[in-house]
């Protein structure tokens, strides 16, 4: 076939995480239920930074935007998961493919740019404690979001565009239950060479780089910890970064895990399985990290709650 602007294709095949039959229900309950509870958590963040005057700080506002790209991250794989096992198909478009594919890069990279961000937020906060209001303004705060979204969406518009070129000459098995990046790659009969070499670079740059930058902020924080002198206000400080830093390692380690898993094993399942835990199970866990370990989110949402179970007015400042 000449690969040219044909793909050879009009749909694929997504792979389930098994084919057992009598398991299909067992597997849509599992999965509907973390869809649910992850969008219900961290819509209830949403409503009760936003609902609440004492949580219009940098870092709530940061949490909030990180809550939504959660469930717009998982609303981008699962829902057709359910549905594929729902009308017990395999079968996802050419075009359902690609859009998959698109706002799955896009709110990924959305995830790390927010964790960085907010990684940034606390190193302000805690290295320089007075100068943290005027640093961190509210200027600077959309700024950083805004070009969170940018680079996110012109990345994941770049790679999306560099598949679009590419040609599928057989029906392609996608042995994961959502549309990936690199599996795309993986399976073109077209020259791939500028494909890989800008997934990797982006990898590195977008991946590698705030990374290290989390990283950085953390051996300073660390650092500015050890010169307090009181056990209490070490405690303080720490705190008020544990929620930040177990997202961050769940993040991280889980998305690791799954590469390192792939490269181990070629079983396709067990590829799909490891993917589970950072597009499925990262984005449900971080609301109850979120509320368990912080004080004024807990108290954010009984006030919320009580004020939604006697219909007061929400007062926003």
């Amino acid at each position: 076939m000449d690969p040219g602007n044909d793909t050879g294709i009009s749909e694929f095949l997504l792979l389930r995480l098994s084919d057992e039959p009598e398991l299909q229900p067992l597997i849509f309950g599992l999965f509907l239920s973390m869809y649910l509870i992850t969008v219900f958590g961290n819509l209830l963040i949403i409503l009760a930074v936003s609902s609440d005057s004492h949580l219009h700080t940098p870092m709530y506002f940061f949490l909030a935007n990180l809550s939504f790209v959660d469930i717009c991250f998982t609303s981008t794989t699962v829902p057709k998961m359910l549905l594929n096992i729902q009308t017990q198909s395999k079968v996802i478009t050419y075009a359902g493919c690609i859009t998959q594919m698109y706002f799955f890069t896009l709110f990924a990279g959305l995830d790390i740019f927010l964790l960085t961000v907010m990684a940034y937020d606390r190193f302000v906060a805690i290295c320089c404690p007075l100068n943290y209001m005027v640093i961190m303004n509210p200027r600077l705060c959309g700024l950083l979001v805004l070009v969170s979204w940018i680079t996110s969406v012109l990345h994941s518009l770049l790679e999306s565009l560099m598949v679009l070129q590419l040609s599928f000459c057989t029906v392609l098995e996608i042995p994961h239950f959502f549309c990936e990046l690199n599996q795309m790659i993986q399976f073109a009969c077209s020259d791939t060479f500028l494909n890989n070499m800008v997934m990797y670079f982006g990898a590195m740059l977008l991946g590698g780089g705030p990374f290290i930058a989390i990283l950085y902020s953390y051996y300073k924080i660390v650092s500015s910890i050890r010169g307090i002198s009181s056990a209490q206000g070490k405690y303080k400080a720490f705190s008020t970064c544990a929620s930040h830093l177990s997202v961050v390692s769940l993040f991280y380690c889980t998305g690791l895990g799954v590469y390192l898993s792939s490269a181990a094993t070629r079983s396709s399942h067990s590829s799909a399985t490891a993917s589970v835990m950072y597009t499925v199970v990262t984005p449900m866990l971080n609301p109850f990290i979120y509320s368990l370990r912080n004080r004024d989110i807990k108290e954010a949402l009984m006030r919320f709650s009580g004020m939604a179970a006697t219909k007061g007015p929400i007062v926003l400042g």
